[in-house]
């Protein structure tokens, strides 16, 4: 009972208010709010587009050359993905590529040392690479476009310059006869059969590799650290986020890729071209930005450049395919990024939207 001078317990909330406060957001929202929506149905308009533009394309043996092509920019598209979530991005990583296979190739040849030396002395050399990079970046505050800038012309002069002094030529020398290279060859350029279609094994590692970075960053810890480096740095070291730590790994995650690329590339040609690789780092950030990874990090998922890069392969190939003129390519990749960039600001506008 309440007299004159009492107060009352507050009213009970009504219908409509309860109803605004214990709301849930429509599952399509919630369905949108995920990064690899938007570029999941653009790489299903553009597969079902070059079915019917390019009709050879339905056919196995093709399918399997775009899943090839598709493999060889989305393994290295994974690591820079996971990189632009944690807050950064490397330009350096197009002739990372091709420093490793130079190395491994030069060093086996040269020395005449079984191939498998000049591999774990190339992993060694990439993942050197990317701690560097790393270090400078959190070491000096600079931002990872200049510090990576300042790498990819370092390594593009080294390239050239080493192994026209070593070979006295622009390429490598042919080293498909030395100790190892068959064994090398089954892990990173091999074949195998499926239907009477043949597969190249990258396809297989270009899977696993995305399946383990999209458990490493929903189920793991160091997940957790890439998304609070990437989301806000200074919260993510008040809450005793290693920063350092998680950077410098991700940028040598950058150099491991970069090293079984470049691994690929040597025993699927037996020789490298020094000059190979300028321009691939855009390729691989473009893969990434369309797969709902955002420059200003913290957002992003490694299934999304999966289906980018599918995006890359599938438009590469189907413009051959279609019989069109091939100079188009470029054009269609930077329709595909303009359009990527506009559909996941929409859509995380909309899933955001009360």
């Amino acid at each position: 009972m309440t007299g004159p001078g009492t107060v009352g317990a507050p009213p009970a909330p009504g219908p409509r208010a309860a109803d605004v406060r214990t709301a849930r957001r429509p599952p399509v929202l919630r369905l949108l709010a995920r990064p690899e929506v938007g570029v999941f149905l653009g790489a299903a308009a553009v597969l079902v587009f070059f079915l019917i533009a390019a009709p050879s394309v339905r056919q196995g043996g093709s399918m399997a050359t775009v899943l090839y092509q598709s493999s060889t920019i989305g393994i290295m598209a994974l690591p820079v993905a996971l990189l632009m979530i944690g807050g950064e991005f490397d330009l350096s990583s197009g002739v990372a590529v091709i420093t490793s296979a130079l190395t491994a190739s030069m060093l086996c040849y040269q020395l005449t040392l079984n191939v498998w030396t000049g591999v774990i002395a190339a992993l060694a050399l990439s993942l050197a690479i990317g701690a560097f990079n790393g270090w400078m970046v959190v070491r000096t505050g600079l931002p990872s476009f200049l510090v990576t800038l300042g790498t990819f012309l370092i390594l593009q002069g080294v390239n050239l310059a080493v192994t026209k002094l070593v070979t006295g030529n622009v390429a490598t020398d042919d080293i498909s006869d030395m100790d190892g290279f068959g064994q090398a060859k089954r892990i990173f350029a091999s074949s195998f059969d499926v239907g009477g279609v043949q597969v190249k094994i990258t396809v297989v590692w270009w899977l696993v590799y995305a399946a383990l970075a999209t458990w490493v960053l929903l189920r793991t810890k160091y997940g957790n650290w890439v998304f609070a480096v990437g989301g806000d740095q200074g919260s993510a070291r008040a809450v005793g986020v290693p920063v350092r730590f998680t950077k410098i790994t991700l940028f040598m995650l950058i150099g491991f890729g970069a090293w079984f690329t470049g691994m690929h590339n040597l025993f699927s040609f037996n020789t490298v071209q020094s000059g190979e690789g300028v321009g691939n780092e855009l390729i691989y950030i473009a893969a990434a930005v369309i797969g709902g990874c955002l420059l200003t990090g913290g957002y992003g998922s490694a299934i999304g450049p999966l289906f980018g890069a599918f995006m890359f392969g599938m438009v590469n190939q189907g413009i051959v395919y279609a019989g069109w003129n091939p100079d188009w390519f470029k054009a269609f990749l930077g329709v595909m990024l303009l359009g990527a960039v506009l559909i996941n600001l929409w859509v995380r506008r909309t899933a955001t939207r009360r």
